[in-house]
């Protein structure tokens, strides 16, 4: 993987208000389990290896279960989560594949019959900001660290700690 630039010491300010974002959602008052799971999907559908490596670790260490994360991808088949979270993974799909999905009225209908309105903003922030660290990882090669560990060709991560 090529190595580019590193977004903290390009534009730290810009990077700082990305983490004033992050800290509004982080304690907003979602369950911490269900963000995860919120980042967790969109950094699949997204591809960010940096951003999956992240927060499946916090995931687990939050005590999320293995077979949950597994699943993830296939949230839509799965009895493993519940009504709000699968309407927080169904706003999730819709905002992250925007230009495919329109995001769809049933999709918005069913976020408001689990969310109040407020939780609905605070769950549309998060996912906007996720994709937003996606971006900025895959799109400047941030390096996750176990692909530190194998000897990656790019030694240094370009974004330290990123990520909702």
């Amino acid at each position: 993987m090529e190595k580019r630039l590193n977004a903290y010491e390009a534009n730290p300010e810009a990077i700082a208000a990305m983490g004033r974002l992050e800290d509004h959602v982080r304690r907003c008052g979602l369950e911490n389990s269900l963000i995860e799971l919120v980042v967790t999907r969109a950094s699949q559908i997204n591809g960010c290896a940096y951003c999956l490596h992240m927060h499946t670790s916090d995931a687990r260490a939050a005590g999320e279960s293995e077979a949950r994360l597994y699943l993830l991808s296939a949230w839509r088949e799965s009895a493993l989560y519940t009504p709000r979270e699968k309407a927080a993974l169904a706003w999730t799909d819709a905002l992250t594949r925007l230009a495919d999905s329109g995001a769809p009225t049933r999709d918005y209908e069913q976020g408001l019959t689990h969310f109040s309105e407020r939780e609905f903003v605070d769950l549309t922030l998060l996912i906007g900001a996720i994709n937003v660290w996606n971006r900025l990882s895959v799109g400047f090669r941030a390096v996750h660290p176990n692909d530190l560990k194998a000897g990656c060709a790019n030694p240094e991560p370009t974004l330290d700690g990123a990520g909702v």
